[in-house]
């Protein structure tokens, strides 16, 4: 296996025993960058070789002093371009934001340097993260390196992409409705939405702030409890950061929960889900099963509903943080003149693309006088049932299982010109942020054609070290998490 194949896990054990260094690292990826970016397009901003070498350096500097390093020490990390980066173009994506230069630097950025990882470039998104393709992006189209005809998923398709394509061994994306899991699952990667709260939200640019959460994307369950562990905790900064410790994910990640109790929601298996994918689902529980767990069945009786309540919620909240992009405060401005009214009219039909204009209308709409009881207020308390269904599932069973995606990857514009169509590529993940739960993908399987297919699992707040756990008795006896795409 290549040195790009390869872990974070592996790569830092490497430098331990002192057969690697964190340059040859640096080199490795910066080389597979310029290889297949043109083909893969991951990235909105290109890892800057020089800044790479000079962190990679610094690091090689400190171990040979003997000096203390981080837990991430020499590991290159890819950033999805809607956390702020101090000094580095920050653009959602947008034309928008095209030349906003954050002054500081998000939470979960201030982490990686604390932890010595080596910030890797920003990867291209869907447009203010709102999308399940990475067709919103207003600059290019990513692709799916098991076949680059197709999409990566999104709203973190860029993060996906450059991970499974070996571009970068770990990558951070954000996950609103499913912006995590669904492209981990379409690439053949872990994808963690961790608990609402479990990581600041601090220097994140916000789509809709009930619903967003930072994340990590990997090749194995290790690297995403690594990645989870060094970003996590608490943070005065964002109200919403919960003051919890931070379990140590990687030291319990072996030890196998005992009489598991597996939930199946007979609503994740109905219309509209694949039956290869439907197939590589029923194959991991049978896994399970060998491994001693009882598969029990579960009701979710308004997951049904939660697609529905999410493109309310989500809009809405849209339809209130972008009203600050008017030209004058912040983002593009027209060069068109006129009065102050066109000027915000112009700037904002230019600076935003079609599905953003889309949900900041329909989320205007539905906070609208005469519209918020019969809409807005009407999704929140269907949120509130999604929630109490989770609830009341969790104490049957350990964990929820179920597809994370109905179909796998699907070619690049087949949905394009149907919303409808492309939002229900997120069915199966909306109600875990509606919830503010956990939720991981993990990959279990490819289909006939080679595609992977990911499996969801679904855990009761705050319970990130149950699900790691969990998925890594399923990873000890598969090898579908070490199957890498030939590029």
């Amino acid at each position: 296996m290549s040195l790009i194949e390869k872990t974070a896990s592996e790569l830092l054990a490497l430098q331990k025993s002192g057969q690697l260094q964190a340059t040859e690292i640096a080199e490795a990826f910066l080389n597979a960058y310029a290889a297949r970016e043109p083909q893969l397009q991951s990235f909105m901003l290109a890892p800057d070789a020089s800044v790479v070498r000079q962190q990679a350096e610094a690091i090689d500097a400190k171990r040979k002093k003997g000096q203390p390093l981080g837990r991430l020490a020499g590991i290159p990390v890819a950033i999805k371009d809607v956390l702020c980066t101090r000094g580095i173009r920050t653009t959602c994506s947008s034309k928008m934001l095209e030349h906003f230069v954050p002054p500081y630097d998000a939470h979960v950025i201030e982490r990686l340097k604390a932890e010595d990882a080596i910030l890797f470039g920003k990867t291209n998104m869907d447009e203010f993260a709102m999308g399940s393709s990475t067709e919103n992006s207003a600059y290019k189209m990513s692709r799916n390196p098991w076949d680059t005809e197709r999409i990566p998923g999104g709203s973190s398709g860029g993060s996906a992409s450059c991970v499974a394509g070996g571009q970068a061994p770990l990558s951070l994306g954000s996950d609103t409705g499913g912006s995590i899991r669904q492209p981990a699952a379409l690439c053949g990667l872990v994808g963690m939405k961790p608990t609402y709260g479990r990581v600041s939200r601090y220097g994140l640019i916000a789509f809709a702030s009930s619903l967003d959460q930072v994340g990590p994307l990997a090749h194995d369950v290790r690297d995403c409890a690594l990645l989870l562990e060094t970003i996590a905790g608490h943070d005065p900064r964002d109200s919403t950061s919960v003051n919890d410790p931070v379990p140590p994910y990687t030291q319990t990640l072996d030890q196998p929960i005992k009489n598991l109790t597996i939930g199946v929601p007979k609503e994740f298996f109905g219309q509209g889900l694949d039956s290869e994918v439907e197939s590589a689902i029923r194959q991991a529980f049978r896994e399970y099963e060998k491994l001693g767990a009882k598969i029990i069945d579960v009701s979710l009786p308004h997951s049904p509903y939660a697609l529905a309540a999410y493109y309310i919620v989500a809009p809405a909240e849209a339809s209130s943080n972008l009203a600050r992009y008017d030209g004058m405060h912040y983002g593009h401005r027209t060069a068109t003149p006129g009065d102050l009214i066109a000027t915000y009219s112009k700037s904002r039909a230019e600076g935003f693309g079609k599905e953003v204009q889309r949900r900041i209308i329909l989320g205007t709409y539905v906070l609208s006088s005469g519209y918020k009881d019969a809409y807005y207020l009407k999704a929140l308390k269907v949120r509130r049932l999604v929630k109490k269904d989770f609830d009341d599932a969790f104490q049957h069973c350990d964990v929820i299982m179920g597809p994370t995606t109905p179909t796998a990857a699907f070619k690049i514009g087949e949905k394009a010109n149907d919303p409808l169509a492309l939002y229900l590529s997120d069915v199966y993940t909306v109600s875990c942020n509606l919830a503010g739960i956990p939720g991981l993908s993990i990959p279990c399987g490819f289909t006939r054609s080679g595609l992977p297919i990911g499996l969801q699992l679904l855990g009761a707040p705050f319970t990130e070290e149950k699900l790691f756990r969990i998925a890594r008795m399923y990873e000890a006896v598969t090898d579908w998490h070490t199957r890498r795409p030939k590029l």
